[in-house]
């Protein structure tokens, strides 16, 4: 009863940002990026959730880039979304992507990521890609950006990309990181 309370406040959030920002439409296709951490699974089964109530028809899939770490456990994923009966896909990284090697850092795992994750996007016709950045990301983004770059600016809830045919959401835009702890513990 509990959990489930918390379930509906988190996805009334939720809907409050994607009506407000306009996030998806009828017939979307959305792309749900899942890092496998707390915040990306609430945020698949948020979605799954407003799919049994909201007024409009779109579609979703979950999508992990396996990037061969150890610490990455794509069967646990997918045990995951076969218990929450969610359709997903799990990705290889790019062919060009040489993980392993010690010059690479956070910001090309990061950036072979989402390639990874656009080009399947593009090429199964997905207007929409969701991450699970929350609230809590999206001010520390400002805060970093003000001191380290000295300007104001932040992620976007909705931010379209080549010229409106794809779409970056961030359906968690008004939920604070501990709502999703909270959530993910139930």
């Amino acid at each position: 009863m509990k959990s489930e309370r918390h379930l509906y406040f988190t996805t009334k959030k939720v809907g409050k940002a994607i009506w407000e920002h306009g996030m998806i439409r009828e017939g979307d296709r959305v792309l749900i990026a899942v890092s496998g951490g707390k915040d990306s699974l609430a945020l698949v089964r948020i979605m799954k959730e407003r799919l049994r109530f909201v007024p409009i028809r779109y579609e979703t899939m979950a999508c992990h880039v396996d990037m061969g770490f150890h610490w990455s456990d794509s069967k646990k994923l997918a045990n995951f979304f076969d218990h929450e009966s969610v359709p997903y896909v799990i990705l290889d990284p790019p062919a060009d992507w040489k993980g392993g090697q010690e010059d690479l850092d956070c910001f090309w795992c990061s950036w072979n990521r989402r390639k990874a994750i656009f080009d399947y996007a593009h090429t199964h016709n997905y207007n929409r890609i969701a991450f699970a950045h929350h609230m809590d990301d999206i001010i520390e983004t400002m805060l970093m950006n003000l001191f380290f770059q000295g300007e104001i600016g932040t992620m976007k809830p909705f931010q379209e990309m080549f010229e409106g045919e794809l779409a970056i959401i961030r359906p968690l835009a008004y939920v604070e990181e501990w709502e999703l702890a909270k959530l993910s513990s139930l």
